[in-house]
């Protein structure tokens, strides 16, 4: 790997965050609950000089978007005249935040502020994310997650299955957490016999079991050429999880709500997965991404992203051990080029930046009231 680019001096400014509410196109049904509509904060670093850096945040909830601005608020008071120095200006956030905790909305704040500055610096220096972190642009394998949420009719889970491997897909994933098994079996033998054998199939169950289930329910998966199981468990069982890890032949992923690079070196430590797939806003933004990726190298351990596609392609172009990269349409509406898919591959941008460019008039329509 090449030596990064050298810091641009740039100077924080201002930080601008823009609440909006996208329909999906496909309706997700999760163990969790049905999500209809991604309400997302995108996050706009105005540097002195004139540079922009930016990002977006997912906020779950609705409700949750005033709270994260709230933070960036603060973010911006005690950053303002500051180097845009990553390192730095994150050990200093989590010096001010440290009797309210970097948990929660303050670390997604945090990694929203810490990715925007890193597309600041890149932008700076004219060139893409991933080569401003000593990589190469490079096509990034990708499964599509836009859908295939628990339904009902499986014929209608098999059409959707094979909407999704259009536009140049190979990999799709699917909820699962039906009452019974018998009910996961039909659906993934559904989505399987619509897109054919050499499609790969990733389930997700979204913490939905309990251990004993989830030994049972992926005893039964393991014949099903399924190539991981997601997050069957509560999040935080690492020992649950590692007991999967140890008795199942398809791979446990987990990953998503790992709590900085702390969180998934604990995980790592009671060997609770055979793969991992950090979340960008939870795991520290860039900075903790590049954390990850080294605990992952260290570990020989294959690591993929969760959401956040247009960053996460840069990211996994300089993670030593990237894996599969998770597509979410979301985005797509408000910016000016959305990231493409080519032969089941995401394809890395080679404009400046991370290649977030807002289209305005979308941001309008689409913004908060």
């Amino acid at each position: 790997m090449s030596k990064p680019f050298s810091m641009s001096a740039l100077t924080v400014r201002a930080v601008r965050a823009t609440p909006v509410e996208v329909p999906m196109t496909y309706v997700l049904g999760t163990s969790a609950g049905a999500v209809r509509k991604a309400p997302l904060l995108l996050v706009d670093l105005e540097t002195e000089e004139g540079v922009t850096g930016r990002t977006y945040l997912f906020c779950y909830l609705p409700a949750s978007a005033p709270g994260i601005v709230s933070i960036l608020r603060e973010i911006e008071t005690q950053t303002k005249g500051d180097p845009v120095a990553p390192l730095d200006l994150a050990a200093k956030l989590a010096r001010r935040f440290t009797l309210i905790g970097v948990q929660g909305i303050v670390r997604m704040a945090m990694a929203g502020f810490d990715t925007a500055a890193w597309d600041a610096l890149a932008l700076a220096a004219g060139v893409p994310l991933a080569t401003f972190l000593g990589a190469r642009p490079r096509p990034i394998p990708a499964y599509n997650s836009c859908g295939l949420g628990l339904m009902a009719d499986k014929g209608a889970l098999a059409d959707e299955a094979g909407k999704l491997l259009e536009g140049g897909f190979r990999a799709v994933k699917l909820r699962l957490g039906y009452p019974t098994l018998r009910e996961d079996i039909a659906a993934v033998r559904a989505v399987r016999e619509r897109i054919g054998g050499d499609a790969r199939l990733m389930v997700d169950y979204n913490q939905a079991l309990g251990l004993n289930e989830a030994l049972e329910r992926g005893r039964a998966l393991d014949g099903e050429g399924i190539a991981w199981l997601e997050e069957p468990i509560r999040h935080d069982d690492y020992a649950g999880a590692a007991t999967l890890a140890r008795e199942l032949k398809v791979p446990v992923q987990i990953g998503e709500n790992f709590s900085e690079a702390s969180g998934m070196a604990t995980a790592l430590a009671a060997g609770a997965a055979d793969y991992v797939m950090p979340d960008l806003e939870r795991i520290g933004g860039v900075t903790g991404w590049q954390r990850a990726a080294a605990l992952a190298a260290v570990n020989r351990i294959e690591m993929s992203s969760h959401l956040f596609p247009e960053v996460s392609a840069h990211l996994l172009a300089a993670t030593p051990t990237c894996h599969y990269l998770e597509y979410v349409d979301w985005a797509n509406a408000l910016v000016e080029e959305p990231l493409a898919i080519v032969d089941g591959n995401a394809v890395v941008p080679e404009r400046p930046g991370n290649g977030l460019t807002w289209n305005k008039d979308a941001v309008a329509r689409f913004r908060m009231q």
